[in-house]
């Protein structure tokens, strides 16, 4: 078959070349290729995203050029549209000159053959038989039809042709295949969201940039029930109802009307051990805006509801707006009073600190959380030989970092619920936290996990406070407090020295001991800038390097005494006992300094941590019509059929000349049977051997 296109017979040279460049095979095949690499970018790079995830994603540079070559919605680009516009009129032309002549070829028994000209086959045999021509024509006809040939008998000069074929729909896989691509791409185009962009144009439709209620987004914005594609979602909260959905655009989101509403009765969900999704339904009744007639369904995941031609999928889950009952910690200053603050999930609570304000967005609530959680070292464990910034350095990253581990052995555990929010100040900046509200044991200490993140992009980094004997936060909290009051780490300075002196605690070496214990609390505490063991480290750097590990071992024995003092000093304004010698207190001084390390990383004026909720589930439902998925499914039907034809059937063609012996017609007839097909298979060898045993047998 030729890969030229249709020829025309004009004057003008351009339009003739033109055509036929756009009828000719190798056009369309070039195209074709295009297309499969548009579809690979489309596929990798997720489409009709919020343009800030893209300049994020990609910076600002290659957002730009990314954006000219629109691969941001490949599907709906003006290039790739064009391509499939010129891709089905190349497909088009292909068909109208090729389609005609193999249909007459099909229908044709190539009868214009001559004796000459079969003893040039290949395939050939001659035999004779004491039969009459006539007798041994039809006899001839009638064992091909039984091989499954279709004949046809026809009086020639000389003699009696035989001609047959069997295989003739092998034409029809080129036909059905091309017509495939063709079908496939208008279904595809009528599901695309072409219509939706029409509508932009002559409409002067526009993406929703804004924020609040859907009831009162403008008309313009909203596209109507008679639109004949869309692909959108809706969340709807238990004893809620949608009538809209929502399709997402580059620049925004446009509202798609429903003629129907959606109610949330119930949402089900089950989880494996794992955490993840087992199942989930939404119960939903049904009432047609048009007539009033309502109706229960439930929707699971590959069981969708179907309505007036729009295909309603259970997509995922959300949070439909649980309410929240929380206590406030400063993080900030020498104040450790808490404070109640409730919120509502998908909604902002205002926060004054200090003078400041602040607006608590409640981004997420998940009521259980299943975690790795796996046994091991201490989080502050010190390995011989290593210098102190070597163990500086590892610890630190296991005092803040993943909640779980990823390369230890994998313990899942459900660590309970956990509330996720953004702190935003006057100015617009925000951090992203996650706080648990149960404590979870790691490396054999139980803690609580507050967990902060400055871009969406990031995974949380989490703060560690340990657990206190009232099974909370309190006692780590007054610790802080009281590290930030200069009034009382001097209390906690001076009892250090006592203690350290025992009866010399009037001498003039107590008072250089008490100022040095003051100057180390000072120096953690973050009065030379930085806080915490980054500051620890900044000091210890301007000792030379060669008293660095001696200088560093005498300051955390002075820092591991002061801030136990502090913690005694803390718990008396507090109204409590002092604190035992034990190793359990012992243990928690360790994990809480470790905690005050990082707490400087933590970046946020207040501590949020969850005391109560009530759950409230939201279902988040894909809506779809696509008049064009039946026209797909026809197209694909045709391209398994034209490829099978293609692949499976092979064309044969038969013909035997009969004519009597030359010189002698009353010893009978001879045959001379000459056979052809496009591909030469061992499936045609053996079918011509059999032929070849079968024709030449006696009646």
């Amino acid at each position: 078959m030729s890969t030229t296109g249709i020829t025309l017979n004009t004057r003008r040279r351009g339009l003739a070349e033109a055509v036929e460049l756009i009828s000719s095979m190798r056009f369309a095949i070039s195209l074709l290729t295009i297309i499969s690499i548009s579809s690979i970018i489309g596929t990798v790079l997720k489409q009709a995203e919020p343009m800030s995830n893209y300049v994020n994603q990609f910076g600002p540079f290659w957002f730009e050029i990314f954006n000219k070559f629109g691969l941001y919605s490949v599907y709906s680009s003006w290039w790739f549209l064009v391509i499939l516009v010129v891709l089905v009129m190349s497909t088009g032309l292909c068909l109208i000159r090729n389609a005609p002549k193999m249909m007459r070829d099909m229908r044709s028994w190539r009868e214009n053959v001559r004796f000459d000209s079969l003893r040039n086959f290949h395939h050939k045999l001659e035999w004779q038989a004491p039969l009459p021509k006539n007798a041994l024509a039809e006899q001839s006809a009638l064992r091909l039809r039984h091989a499954g040939y279709a004949t046809k008998i026809v009086e020639k000069d000389g003699g009696t042709l035989v001609t047959a074929k069997k295989g003739a729909g092998n034409k029809f896989g080129y036909i059905f295949a091309h017509s495939s691509i063709i079908v496939i791409l208008v279904g595809g185009t009528l599901d695309s969201d072409l219509p939706v962009r029409i509508q932009q144009w002559l409409f002067n439709k526009t993406p929703f940039t804004g924020s609040g209620v859907i009831a009162d987004i403008p008309a313009q914005h909203r596209l109507g029930t008679g639109n004949p594609t869309f692909r959108g979602n809706t969340a709807i909260a238990e004893g809620q109802a949608s009538r809209t959905a929502i399709l997402n655009q580059p620049t925004g989101v446009l509202v798609q009307e429903l003629p129907f509403s959606l109610q949330l009765k119930k949402f089900h969900i089950e989880f494996y051990s794992t955490g993840m999704p087992k199942l989930f339904a939404s119960d939903v009744v049904v009432r047609d805006l048009e007539n009033g007639h309502t109706f229960e369904s439930t929707i699971k995941v590959n069981h969708p509801l179907i309505y007036k031609g729009i295909a309603v999928y259970q997509s995922s889950f959300d949070d439909g707006g649980s309410k929240l009952r929380l206590t406030g910690y400063p993080m900030n200053g020498a104040a450790s009073a808490s404070f109640p603050i409730e919120g509502e999930v998908n909604s902002a609570t205002e926060l004054k600190i200090g003078g400041d304000t602040y607006a608590v967005e409640w981004s997420g609530f998940r009521p259980f959380n299943v975690e790795n959680i796996s046994q091991g070292n201490d989080v502050r464990a010190v390995s011989k030989g290593k210098t102190f910034n070597e163990q500086f350095a590892a610890t630190l990253g296991k005092a803040s970092g993943a909640a779980a581990n990823p390369d230890a052995t994998k313990d899942l555990k459900n660590v309970g619920p956990s509330v996720q929010y953004k702190l935003r100040d006057a100015s617009g900046q925000a951090r992203e936290f996650m706080n648990y509200m149960q404590p979870m044991t790691l490396d054999g200490a139980q803690v609580y996990l507050a967990g902060v993140r400055a871009n969406p992009s990031e995974s949380f980094s989490f703060l560690r406070i340990p657990v206190d004997e009232r099974y909370g936060v309190g006692d780590w909290m007054r610790l802080r407090a009281a590290l930030a009051d200069p009034e009382a780490r001097a209390v906690a300075a001076r009892r250090y020295a006592a203690r350290a002196l025992g009866g010399n605690s009037g001498s003039a070496l107590a008072g250089q001991l008490q100022e040095s214990a003051a100057r180390t609390l000072g120096i953690f505490a973050g009065g030379d800038g930085r806080g915490g063991f980054v500051g620890v480290a900044q000091f210890l750097e301007k000792i030379p390097q060669a008293e660095q590990e001696k200088a560093a071992g005498i300051f955390m024995k002075m820092l591991n005494g002061t801030l136990w003092e502090l913690w005694q000093v803390a718990r008396e304004k507090h109204g409590d006992a002092a604190a035992a010698p034990t190793d359990a207190n012992g243990r928690f001084l360790q994990l809480a300094t470790n905690a005050l390390s990082d707490s400087y990383l933590y970046g946020a004026p207040v501590y949020l941590q969850l005391d109560d909720f009530t759950e409230v589930k939201a279902s988040v439902l894909q809506l779809t019509r696509s008049p064009g998925k039946n026209v797909v499914y026809f197209g694909c039907l045709l391209l398994v059929l034209g490829v099978f034809a293609m692949f499976y059937i092979r064309e044969r063609r038969v013909w035997i000349w009969v004519r009597d012996v030359p010189g002698n017609p009353e010893a009978g007839a001879e045959a001379l049977m000459a056979m052809s097909t496009q591909r030469k298979t061992l499936d045609f060898e053996r079918e011509y051997e059999d032929l070849t045993v079968k024709l030449p047998q006696p009646a």
